[in-house]
């Protein structure tokens, strides 16, 4: 059985993780460079670390959520970091979203440290993550994924397995790949809507009667609709997410024209200054185009 669970990466959706892991019987410790995270956290009953390699020594189970970025390299590989302080046999299930190079290269330096990894990226915003609805899409070997459910059962509702290590990378590639590009389509239509004289929510009511009526369009369309942008999840991170999935698509030798012109939509957003806001607020871009 899992009880001793190191967390590293409180953010947005990792702090809803972790906090509905305290409602488990597990011994949790738990890091992040945000201190008021952490505190938090230990308000709920989890243990505060010093390093990411403290929350990762004498663990079961370390659960890492960390996005590709320059936080990365410090918290996975440098001298205070989970590599140095995990334990041979430990399990590794890394929960962030990262390039296939990244992944691979985590796999290979857990091997040498003879942790067992596992590639699970998540799926959700931070409502999803608090409610215990994420989909976790895993790689690796299907007996890790096994041992794993019943911890992961308290922040996700979906547990699919697809493949080896890595596969679940490339899977979320495609997920990022249509959830960006579904949210700026959405933005155009409600920008284009608009200067033709109707309001969002007229739009969003006859879109929602028929076949690309979506939880997605739905929920983002009435965030636009009322100007709200609160981040679930970030603009920032969904621009470098499509730049990982045209990188990976060069690498198979295709073009995906669509998505290169999302990521400039994107780019435009981030360089405007809205990164930090939900990535609904790319439609800030294309209203100030009309």
């Amino acid at each position: 059985m899992l009880r001793k669970i190191g967390f590293i990466g409180l953010g947005t959706v990792g702090r809803h993780m972790a906090a509905n892991l305290t409602k488990g019987s597990y011994e949790l410790t738990v890091f992040d460079t945000n201190r008021e995270a952490v505190a938090d956290l230990v308000a709920l009953g989890a243990k505060g670390a010093a390093s990411a390699a403290e929350a990762a020594k004498g663990r079961d189970m370390v659960i890492a959520i960390v996005p590709e970025g320059d936080e990365l390299g410090p918290l996975f590989f440098g001298e205070s970091g989970i590599l140095a302080g995990i334990d041979a046999g430990t399990i590794l299930a890394d929960m962030g979203s990262h390039s296939l190079e990244t992944t691979m290269k985590m796999s290979d330096e857990s091997t040498r440290k003879k942790a067992l990894y596992l590639d699970a990226p998540v799926w959700g915003s931070k409502d999803h993550a608090a409610n215990g609805l994420l989909t976790i899409i895993t790689g690796g070997d299907s007996s890790l994924v096994g041992k794993c459910r019943e911890p992961f059962s308290y922040f996700g509702l979906n547990i699919i397995h697809v493949g080896q290590i890595g596969d679940a990378t490339k899977m979320k590639f495609i997920v990022n790949l249509v959830q960006a590009e579904l949210v700026q389509v959405l933005a155009e239509g409600l920008v284009f809507g608009e200067k033709m004289g109707f309001n969002a929510d007229k739009i969003l009511e006859v879109l929602d009667t028929r076949g690309v009526a979506s939880p997605l369009f739905h929920l983002k369309g009435r965030a636009m609709a009322r100007g709200d942008f609160s981040r679930s999840l970030a603009l920032k991170y969904v621009h470098e997410q499509l730049h990982m999935v045209m990188n990976a698509a060069r690498l198979v030798g295709l073009t995906l024209p669509a998505a290169e012109a999302a990521a400039k939509v994107y780019e435009d957003a981030v360089e405007a200054g809205w990164g930090e806001e939900d990535f609904s607020a790319v439609i800030k871009v294309l209203r100030k185009q009309a």
